[in-house]
């Protein structure tokens, strides 16, 4: 965790900050997937006494591990969208969720996309069957 960069921060120098929809989202995050919190505690930041994990009491990002590491897991991609590229962020037409895209013509999250994508392509093959028989009904 030593060789992580450090937390960014705002232009002003203050840590980036979640609505309270974030901070639960987040403390969901911590308690599922990261490797040291242990029931409360954090193991990183444990010398000889327990100490409160400070992600999930806080309304600021302010774990290294929290924000290079779980923020970087698909299950929080929307959530570093949401709380980092604030300009570059997108909603999903679909579900209304957050997604950052580098691509302008985005318009799925990465969940709906692909669903949307079976849909459509389902779609186009049935234009095709149906126009391949009226063809060929026309022709006998």
């Amino acid at each position: 965790m030593k060789d992580l960069p450090p937390v960014e921060r705002r232009a002003g120098g203050s840590l980036y900050r979640m609505d309270t929809r974030q901070r639960r989202e987040a403390v969901r995050l911590v308690k599922g997937l990261c490797s040291y919190y242990d029931n409360g505690n954090c193991l990183y930041l444990d010398r000889g006494e327990e100490v409160t994990c400070p992600q999930s009491i806080s309304f600021s990002v302010c774990c290294k591990f929290f924000r290079h590491i779980l923020l970087k897991h698909e299950e929080g991609k929307g959530l570093e969208a949401e709380i980092f590229q604030r300009n570059a962020l997108r909603r999903c037409k679909r579900c209304g969720g957050a997604f950052s895209s580098s691509s302008n013509r985005a318009k799925y999250c990465a969940d709906c996309k692909a669903e949307v994508q079976r849909r459509q392509k389902a779609e186009h093959a049935r234009r095709r069957r149906a126009e391949s028989r009226k063809v060929g009904a026309e022709k006998a």
